[in-house]
């Protein structure tokens, strides 16, 4: 009986939060609009909401995702420029926390990958506080995480499929790297066989290759891809989670007739804290990981 009355109430609650957002700006946007899933309003929501009928405002209401995930670059951008343009001899401040989360970085990646993997450590860093800023971004007013998107976090799976890619070729050799991804073929056979045996095995042969080199593909591809839905659909539940919990609030204010809602999303945001950085740093490993397996001094490392 409990466990239907739980689920009925959040119900209500959330329902009852949807009506209250018509009247206080701050609850605005609690649930998704026309979709039903709860969500926190963000600065592009309210904009939206004020002058919908502005092109550019619609603009942005589209590609909201994008622009909180290059506001969160811009500013990595900034802070890597002002404390690495002109580093002081002793660091202080926010240059000294700075060159202590480069140098963790670098000994976590070297302690994957040997002392080999650090030319690494610039990559894998940099993926590393793009998506922990990212997922922490939730926790600001006005602010929207923007791997709560699949996009952005397949965008992600994407660039580490084109860098272990790109890394490979560089170690290997273009020629190396296909004849590795085709499964080595080698033509002997056909060289030793009659000229109509040839015109059959030479397609064959060649087909086997060109199917191999694409089912490796394939397979190198969803390692990320799995990694970007992992990513994806967790912090996708914190938010949703933070939105429940900011709709009841305002529920339990205007039960109680308090001027303000009651703070009950302040409850989670230590495991928001926590879990925002497991995930960037679940990923961040796992990525490595991929790079350290597929890399040839990975192989060595691990021998």
């Amino acid at each position: 009986m409990a466990a239907d009355v739980v689920p009925h109430a959040v119900e209500h609650a959330v329902s009852h939060s949807s009506e209250a957002a018509a009247h206080l700006p701050a609850a605005h946007g609690a649930a998704h609009a026309g979709s039903g899933i709860p969500e926190l309003p963000n600065v592009i929501t309210l904009l939206s909401n004020r002058w919908h009928d502005q092109p550019f405002i619609s603009w942005l209401h589209r590609w909201e995702n994008l622009v909180f995930a290059l506001i969160i670059a811009a500013l990595l951008s900034a802070v890597a420029w002002r404390y690495g343009r002109k580093p002081a001899t002793i660091p202080q401040g926010w240059q000294n926390l700075l060159e202590l989360l480069v140098e963790g970085t670098d000994r976590f990646v070297q302690s994957i990958a040997g002392p080999s993997g650090r030319r690494h450590t610039p990559f894998i860093g940099t993926l590393f506080l793009y998506i922990w800023l990212m997922n922490l971004s939730s926790l600001l007013p006005g602010m929207k995480p923007a791997t709560s998107s699949l996009n952005t976090t397949i965008g992600l799976a994407l660039v580490v499929f084109g860098y272990v890619q790109w890394t490979r070729i560089r170690e290997l050799g273009l020629g190396t790297y296909l004849d590795h991804m085709a499964g080595s073929p080698r033509f002997e056979d056909v060289a030793a066989a009659p000229l109509p045996l040839k015109l059959v095995l030479l397609p064959i042969k060649l087909f086997v290759a060109v199917l191999l080199v694409l089912l490796e593909l394939l397979g190198e591809l969803i390692k990320p891809i799995s990694l970007s839905l992992r990513l994806g659909f967790n912090v996708f539940a914190e938010e949703v989670l933070l939105a429940v919990l900011v709709g009841l609030g305002i529920s339990a204010g205007a039960v109680l007739h308090l001027p303000a809602g009651l703070p009950l999303q302040l409850f989670v945001v230590p495991l928001v804290l926590i879990f925002s950085t497991v995930q960037a740093l679940v990923f961040s490993l796992l990525s490595m990981v991929y790079i350290a397996l597929l890399s040839p001094h990975g192989a060595e490392h691990r021998h």
